[in-house]
């Protein structure tokens, strides 16, 4: 599909979807402290995330089935328009409770963006091809990485967080216009039909189990009825998932794929290696500015190290895939995964910016190594009518890891600060819920506060934050035993 004359321009259009998407996830996370404080709701801080993320998880299988029934385009172009008008409402939003609603409007057209630019780059690459073009893909992530941070503190510093959204539109608009013009497809004309009840059960599934992780604790007790109604809503839909996939003439996830050992294998690592990257971009910021006390900059360019390491590693991964196979290149990311999560656990004794900054760089020297094997293998393992099937498949288990992360990992810092708070603050004059971070976060509201006052706040979330990179160390150690499992011999077709 597509002449060569026509594979730089696919290319160029298909990394700069990736380009928004990457931009997005650094200027967001780098702005959060400034957003909460302007609309308020940190105790719904990971919301935020955890919203976008969700719709993420239930849209990437669809899109990925419509590519392989629909073809590429269509759904591509259908996905970056729903981010786009996200987007917009994103930066209207008056309150947090619109701007977690505008991040599920986002989130249904961003499960679009990774797999299919990724599908995209499979079909009219050979497998070696591949492997090196991954290369140029993730460098995507470190141009985004160096110019996210610029631009989300030139954004804050001379106009309205707004502009943090705005600036996907016109990025989003050149990239699906230069895929319309320049993709040629050849889709085969049969009779579809849409899963829709398999979908249906995911959606409600994922999201029982997201809102245990998120109010367990903190809303209510982990013992109570909300919580166990809750688990076996999950359980149901789990179940009901499956039988319903098992059944379905196209089926919104195609079941026989995880019958191939390095393609199960793979996914599952993904999932735990969703909430690895989500624990530390989520969050990092936030400790970089109210626990060491630094600036927005200082903590966009900790968050971006992440970035940089990601696509050297993916370009390295490239060029190592060929000659060592999956399992020894994904090593490589594991001892990478290893030293970064170690570091972040030793955060609390090394507060040091540049610290913080040398973690996040070998968390994504992690990720580009992993990400780069297994999307690669996986692709090389299926045919052209299942690999946006499968694709779609590693790209949802990552996400899932994400949205579940995030709400786990959110659920622990709200239960952590809580507690702190609670205990601590109990002799001082200082508002006992989790909002009292908002004041902490606002400048002028942070004038107000006594010496004394401040160091608990700043104390209590520093004391739940290093609970949540305990979480992430956690997480890195299973997907390191994971990716030590990975079949040593994979297929080697294109």
């Amino acid at each position: 599909m597509g002449s060569s004359k026509r594979r730089p321009l696919i290319l160029a259009c298909v990394m700069l979807a990736m380009f928004m998407s990457a931009v997005e996830a650094t200027i967001v996370s780098t702005a959060m402290p400034s957003i909460v404080a302007d609309l308020g709701g940190f105790s719904l801080f990971s919301w935020i995330f955890s919203t976008y993320l969700l719709m993420q998880v239930v849209t990437i299988p669809i899109y990925g089935k419509l590519s392989d029934m629909f073809g590429r385009k269509i759904v591509f172009a259908t996905g970056v328009s729903f981010f786009l008008i996200g987007s917009v409402m994103c930066g209207f939003a008056p309150s947090i409770e619109w701007l977690i609603a505008s991040r599920v409007i986002q989130g249904i057209g961003a499960g679009a963006v990774q797999p299919i630019a990724t599908t995209i780059v499979g079909d009219i690459y050979t497998k070696e091809e591949r492997a090196k073009i991954q290369g140029y893909l993730a460098s995507v992530w470190g141009i985004s990485a160096v110019m996210g941070p610029v631009l989300g503190g030139l954004i804050l510093q001379f106009a309205h967080w707004q502009w943090v959204f705005w600036i996907n539109i016109p990025i989003g608009i050149i990239s699906v216009t230069g895929i319309i013009f320049f993709l040629k497809e050849k889709v085969k004309k049969e009779k579809k039909q849409i899963d829709y009840a398999g979908t249906g059960y995911l959606l409600v599934g994922i999201t029982a189990l997201m809102l245990v992780f998120i109010q367990s604790g903190t809303a209510w007790a982990w013992a109570s009825p909300q919580t166990g109604g809750l688990l076996g809503v999950f359980v149901f839909s789990l179940l009901m998932f499956i039988r319903q996939e098992k059944r379905a003439k196209d089926p919104v996830m195609t079941l026989s794929i995880w019958n191939d050992r390095l393609i199960a294998t793979a996914n599952v690592a993904s999932l735990t290696l969703g909430a690895v990257l989500i624990g530390v971009s989520s969050y990092l910021p936030t400790y970089v500015q109210i626990v060491l006390g630094e600036s927005a900059m200082t903590a966009g360019f900790t968050l971006t190290m992440m970035s940089v390491g990601w696509p050297i590693s993916s370009t390295l991964a490239g060029r190592l895939l060929v000659p060592l196979g999956s399992r020894k290149t994904a090593m490589l990311g594991a001892c990478s995964l290893l030293i970064g999560a170690t570091m972040f656990l030793l955060l609390s004794y090394v507060q040091q910016p540049l610290w913080a900054g040398a973690a996040s760089f070998f968390i994504g020297g992690g990720m580009g190594f992993t990400t780069t094997t297994f999307i690669v293998s996986i692709q090389s393992q299926v045919d052209w009518n299942v690999r946006g099937t499968a694709t779609a498949s590693n790209m949802f288990m990552r996400i899932l890891g994400s949205a579940l992360g995030v709400a786990m990992l959110g659920g622990l810092l709200n239960n952590r600060l809580a507690g702190y708070l609670k205990e601590e603050g109990a002799g001082i004059d200082l508002p006992q819920t989790l909002d009292a971070a908002n004041l902490l976060l606002d400048p002028v509201e942070r004038r107000r506060f006594s010496e004394e006052e401040l160091n608990v706040l700043s104390d209590g979330i520093a004391f739940a934050l290093n609970s949540v990179y305990l979480g992430v160390f956690i997480m890195a150690l299973i997907s390191i035993g994971l990716i030590v499992s990975l079949p040593k011999k994979d297929k080697g077709s294109n």
